[in-house]
């Protein structure tokens, strides 16, 4: 029996981790999500969209023979760790091209096992399937969950400058798409870039906008008190006037000279600012 690609289940972001015992809370990897799928015809790779990426994967497949099973559909993270150990997303694409022998797959669902079909089964139960069938000592590693209440997970989580962590019902059946059975959690991070202008319009949150080392990043909400706001205003006002950044003409906003420093706190891993908030400004200029 041929197994097909299954679409995968997708977390929800949410502000706040869940309560209560019938949630197990996992690391959120920063890596590429990944399908394994075993059967007649052999070892297959899929990207979170069902391209087949099994040549760029092959020592993976080839680890994969060892695992406890005559067919199965995996879910799992495909990355690869810095020095500190940590998932490196940036250093990912490199290492797929240049050294795959280094990429980890870490397993964190199975969907299908030996012809039998497992999604209308609980998490927990297919859980323990899936740690059942990897033997230890390979780069196909299972997914453990952390112990302890979901608040306490995400603040080892972002103390360990980890990604944010990923939060699953424990009785949840496994459907593609979004789902408010699994969520996602993720950590704020704090860095300092250039304020290159300000969007103020009535009625509406105002806005500065960053770039960081020249590349434009998106809005970060202005939330002081107003004698800080002021304050910010005031140093807005002289720097006003700036031409517009490549690409940016068509943004309604006040494009300011350079010298504005702001610290930003925004999502972690993230290509663009999301949930950004200014913390603090400063004047560089001369």
């Amino acid at each position: 029996m041929r197994l097909t690609f299954i679409k995968p289940m997708e977390p929800e972001l949410v502000e706040q981790p869940p309560n209560g015992d019938g949630w197990a809370h996992e690391v959120k990897f920063d890596g590429y999500r990944t399908q394994l799928i075993k059967d007649e015809d052999g070892i297959r790779l899929y990207t979170k969209t069902g391209i087949d990426w099994t040549e760029k994967y092959r020592p993976t497949a080839a680890e994969a023979a060892d695992l406890k099973a005559d067919s199965f559909i995996i879910e799992g993270e495909m990355i690869v760790t810095n020095e500190a150990g940590l998932s490196d997303f940036h250093a990912l694409r490199s290492a797929i091209t240049k050294r795959p022998q280094d990429l980890y797959l870490v397993a964190f669902d199975l969907l299908h096992l030996n012809g039998h079909d497992l999604r209308d089964m609980p998490l927990k139960d297919r859980r323990a399937g899936l740690h059942a069938i990897i033997p230890p000592g390979l780069r196909i590693q299972f997914s453990e969950a952390l112990p302890g209440t979901g608040d306490a997970v995400y603040h080892l989580a972002c103390e360990a400058n980890l990604e944010g962590i990923v939060s699953k019902r424990l009785d949840s059946v496994y459907r593609s798409g979004s789902t408010m059975n699994w969520r996602k959690i993720k950590c704020y991070v704090e860095k300092e870039m250039e304020i290159i202008g300000v969007q103020r319009e009535a009625g509406k949150p105002a806005m500065v906008l960053m770039a960081d080392k020249g590349r434009y990043m998106g809005g970060a909400f202005v939330t002081f008190r107003a004698d800080k706001r002021q304050a910010l205003w005031d140093r807005v006002q002289g720097k006003v006037g700036a031409p517009p950044p490549k690409g940016m003409a068509k943004q309604k906003a006040e494009w300011l000279k350079p010298g504005l420093v702001g610290r930003v706190k925004f999502l972690k891993g993230e290509e663009m600012l999301r949930h950004a908030s200014l913390k603090d400004f400063r004047d560089e200029s001369p």
